[in-house]
């Protein structure tokens, strides 16, 4: 369709009075300031999301907390810990849709890898086909020679899931979902709706024969906990997690589709001029037993620095807690013995946990460091994961965080 904008204008043409009409097509402008106000439609939905996210993961690793201390000190049977451990599972639910929300704004932490798509794709198809079941096909094209892509490859499997279930939930009757990969380079040219950058990319698509979608919905589709599935059902935040995760991993998303004619996802992410990245295998780790080693907590949130203080407490250590990094160098400075590891919230005001590790280890540079948070702000935390830095994301249980403790202070000291 075409729009046109036309004007008109009243003149005198040879003393006689007259109209000047003008038509100009605006069907290109039109189009970008679409795409304009969806993009900031979503990044303030994604700013939201990632607020509430954060809040809601120092409250639920309060909860968490709380109950899995309950739960040592109740005895099997008792109907207490029945109630105790609902608590739980519902928490834990909630930390899945936090998790989720995180992705889709952006503010989780990536473990990015040089990765092989095709890799990806082969290493999933045992769980593919058992996740669609008898009545639907799965097909998988694959290019061959495939440049490789950087990415967290955990990520990228949700990704592959996210869009596989979508799949299957529309063809209630059965059909064919397709996996193919390609190579391509955009120009900067295509009319495509994300508008990649010009470069080389590996593409990924998702093709169905299912029910498609209308105009109205395929215009919501990233949007978080908007769904089309009957309640109970669907969160709402699959199409929104894979939106996140593309976008955070420096690629593009868009989607084709057609009522009763399928749908199809074209993802494209920027090549990398590097080979795979093989994975590790770690020996097991023989952890040692605590043995009065001295941590300093620092967190913001009252709630969360009780908890983890008394889990620590109870895992053998001796702990030194403050609420805000000047706080904490004030504690280390009064403290003559050894701080064998600083445990600290990532983002607090005043002084974020970054910036307090590398006051600290100039003092104490035996002192290793572990990092937590309930978001990632990209300004504060970027690359801590790629970096190597010992990080605990929010929300966490005890037992959780004391084998994190224990692994960091078993392992290499991470000061920076």
């Amino acid at each position: 369709m075409i729009e046109v904008d036309v004007t008109s204008h009243e003149l005198s043409f040879a003393g006689r009075p007259a109209r000047l009409v003008l038509a100009r097509d605006v069907t290109e402008t039109r189009r970008l300031e679409d795409q304009l106000r969806q993009a900031q439609k979503m990044e303030a939905v994604g700013r939201l999301a990632g607020g509430i996210a954060h809040d809601f993961n120092n409250l639920l690793t309060a909860i968490l907390g709380t109950t899995q201390l309950l739960l040592r000190d109740l005895e099997p049977g008792v109907t207490m810990r029945d109630d105790v451990e609902e608590i739980r599972k519902a928490a834990l639910r909630a930390a899945d849709l936090t998790r989720q929300l995180l992705a889709y704004s952006r503010r989780q932490v990536l473990a990015p890898k040089v990765l092989d798509l095709n890799t990806v794709v082969s290493n999933l198809d045992t769980m593919l086909r058992r996740l669609i079941g008898e009545d639907v096909q799965l097909v998988t094209e694959l290019a061959p020679h495939l440049p490789t892509i950087q990415a967290d490859p955990s990520q990228l499997e949700q990704v592959i899931l996210n869009l596989i279930v979508n799949s299957r939930d529309a063809m209630p009757h059965g059909g064919r979902v397709t996996i193919r990969t390609a190579h391509t380079r955009f120009t900067g040219a295509e009319t495509t709706a994300p508008l990649p950058a010009p470069g080389a990319y590996a593409l990924l698509e998702v093709v169905d024969t299912g029910t498609g979608m209308t105009a109205d919905v395929k215009a919501h589709l990233f949007e978080p906990f908007f769904t089309t599935k009957e309640v109970g059902k669907g969160t709402g935040l699959g199409l929104a997690t894979v939106y996140g995760v593309v976008k955070q991993s420096g690629g593009y998303i868009w989607i084709e589709s057609e009522t009763d004619r399928g749908t199809a996802v074209r993802i494209a992410f920027p090549v990398v001029a590097a080979s795979p990245q093989p994975h590790e295998v770690l020996p097991p780790r023989v952890e040692s037993s605590p043995a009065g080693e001295t941590v300093l907590l620092v967190e913001d949130e009252e709630a969360v620095r009780r908890v983890a203080a008394k889990t620590l407490e109870l895992s053998g250590y001796r702990v030194l807690t403050a609420k805000d990094g000047p706080e904490a160098l004030t504690v280390a400075a009064r403290e003559s013995g050894t701080i064998n590891l600083l445990l600290t919230d990532m983002v607090m005001p005043g002084m974020t946990g970054r910036e307090l590790a590398e006051r600290l280890v100039v003092a104490r540079p035996a002192t290793r460091v572990l990092y937590m948070s309930g978001y990632t702000e990209d300004a504060v935390v970027r690359g801590t994961a790629a970096a190597g830095l010992a990080f605990l994301q929010k929300p966490f249980e005890p037992e959780a965080l004391a084998r994190k403790v224990r692994e960091v202070l078993d392992g290499r000291p991470g000061q920076r």
